[in-house]
């Protein structure tokens, strides 16, 4: 309304100035034709649906545009910090945009990227090329004990609670995820209206916090969960062991924050703060984690469980794998999520310091399943910074068997990354609660970005796995991914790390996971 307001005060300026052109002098002749475009303007930006800066900030929200065109200069402050030698830079995002927007993603002039860089990496193509395939790949998650499985899209939405995203935010990822038949982390704050609105396959998380299906205590409900977990629209349960931004911390929302919609998803009283803890109240050992994973399965009539993790210490998941072991019991998928990731505010310290980048945590999970001899039987996910083809390839070479991503599908809703996602403030509706600011943020037009991204960035896989000669993601392996570790030197992934055999960690550990083996205790982590 202040913005309307505004834009209705230019026009009675500029039509009050115009009547002074006739009345008084001419001079005002420039006035007037300043004051009312500045007025038309304002009308078509507040009108617009494309574009949620100029919905928020007319007028002035067109000098965002205009720094845009100065490349690389402007662009290159907003290359952000990587611990894994990979930025998410100035052409991953220019790619992210236009694949959203449905635009062609082509560079003239050959590649932007250092190839000569320590760390450069590349796939081998083959002269046996072939034409990619117009069906859509998906993964069955569902082991010996789940009795409904679900075959879930090659690249999907991560985790991103209702609460950190807006209300219009949440349904245009769902609403893209229901017309692009691929699945939709709810993140740990619960199942909200805007998850259902759309109809949209969930991936349901279960935090610390237990929102949605929390006692009055904080504790786990299993009643509630149960009736939850029957919604159709529940494809999967995802327990939260931790996450990349930050691992080992739970969270707190302010009471202040804690609107009747968000206590609502959350199952938590109106205007008081909420903590989450640092770890689950449920389970406190690998074998009763496991246990947990059961007892969720029984509870949802047999739908796919696992869980997500920032891998910290190989010690403590190969625990797991032990109690795997032991029990005969495997979650249905494991999601690895890299210390790279992360969509909103966390500390600094844990952003950069604290956690397991995905390279390494993937692999280590992978290795870890295949030595347990349980990998048939566990679907691996990998989240953190996945935002093109190349990465999802890159990805399943690592480990992976599917993909989810935050940040990027936040950049097909409008994320602009203007760093304000704790204050409420951010100026495209995605991370706030303000609905002046949310409104700008057009469902519609977003609901077709997310389509779009998902779309495109699955069809750039397919490609890149025919340019390599290979009918299926299951034909990739570790030779295939090439390393620059040197000026005159790279090597594949199969030569610079150690891949580990179906069971070799119960018949003959290699030497280097001896120790950590030897350690692991599925009756403690």
């Amino acid at each position: 309304m202040i913005r309307w307001l505004a834009v209705l005060g230019v026009w009675a300026v500029g039509l009050l100035s115009l009547l002074l052109v006739f009345e008084v002098s001419p001079w005002w002749l420039a006035a007037t034709i300043i004051l009312l475009l500045v007025a038309v303007v304002g009308s078509w930006d507040l009108l617009q649906r494309k574009h949620s800066v100029l919905r928020n900030y007319p007028v002035i929200g067109h000098a965002r545009f205009l720094l845009e065109k100065i490349r690389p200069e402007i662009q290159q402050y907003f290359v952000e910090r990587d611990t894994d030698g990979t930025p998410f830079d100035r052409e991953t995002r220019s790619t992210v945009y236009e694949r959203a927007k449905g635009v062609l993603d082509v560079q003239p002039f050959g590649t932007e990227r250092d190839v000569g860089a320590i760390g450069y990496e590349f796939l081998a193509h083959s002269m046996r090329a072939k034409a990619a395939p117009a069906e859509r790949p998906t993964v069955r998650l569902g082991g010996p004990h789940c009795t409904r499985p679900y075959d879930i899209a090659l690249y999907n939405v991560s985790a991103m609670s209702f609460g950190a995203l807006s209300g219009n935010a949440i349904e245009a990822l769902n609403a893209g995820a229901a017309r692009g038949g691929f699945a939709h982390d709810t993140g740990e704050g619960g199942i909200s209206r805007y998850h259902l609105k759309h109809g949209g396959d969930l991936i349901w998380e279960i935090g610390s916090g237990y929102f949605g299906c929390r006692t009055a205590d904080g504790g786990f409900d299993p009643d509630l969960f149960a009736e939850k977990a029957a919604n159709p629209q529940v494809k999967c349960i995802s327990i939260k062991l931790s996450q990349g931004a930050k691992p080992g911390l739970g969270g707190e929302l302010p009471g202040v924050k804690v609107s009747p919609e968000i206590a609502e998803a959350r199952g938590v009283p109106v205007g008081v703060t909420v903590i989450s803890p640092p770890s689950h109240s449920a389970f406190s050992t690998p074998l009763e984690l496991i246990d947990f994973i059961s007892t969720l399965r029984r509870l949802s009539d047999g739908k796919p469980v696992g869980f997500k993790l920032c891998v910290g210490s190989r010690k403590e998941f190969l625990s797991i794998c032990k109690a795997m072991v032991e029990t005969g019991v495997t979650p249905d998928f494991v999601v690895v999520d890299g210390s790279e990731g992360g969509t909103g505010a966390a500390p600094l310290e844990f952003e950069d310091h604290i956690g397991m980048p995905l390279t390494e945590g993937l692999m280590l999970v992978h290795n870890a399943l295949v030595g347990s001899g349980v990998r048939d039987r566990v679907k691996v996910g990998a989240s953190g910074k996945v935002a093109s083809g190349m990465d999802i390839v890159k990805r399943i070479i690592q480990g992976a068997d599917f993909t989810l991503a935050a940040r990027a599908m936040m950049f097909a809703v409008g994320c602009i990354q203007a760093e304000k996602c704790h204050t409420n403030h951010c100026p495209v509706g995605v991370t706030t609660q303000d609905p002046r600011r949310a409104r700008a943020l057009d469902v519609g037009d977003k609901t077709t970005r997310v389509y779009n991204l998902q779309k495109a960035t699955v069809a750039s896989a397919q490609q890149i796995l025919s340019s390599m000669g290979l009918d299926d993601f299951s034909d990739l392996n570790p030779s295939m991914l090439n390393r620059r570790i040197q000026v005159h030197r790279t090597v594949t992934y199969a030569d610079l790390h150690e891949w580990l055999s179906p069971g070799a960690l119960l018949e003959d550990p290699p030497t280097s996971w001896l120790t950590d083996w030897i350690d692991a205790d599925s009756s403690r982590f």
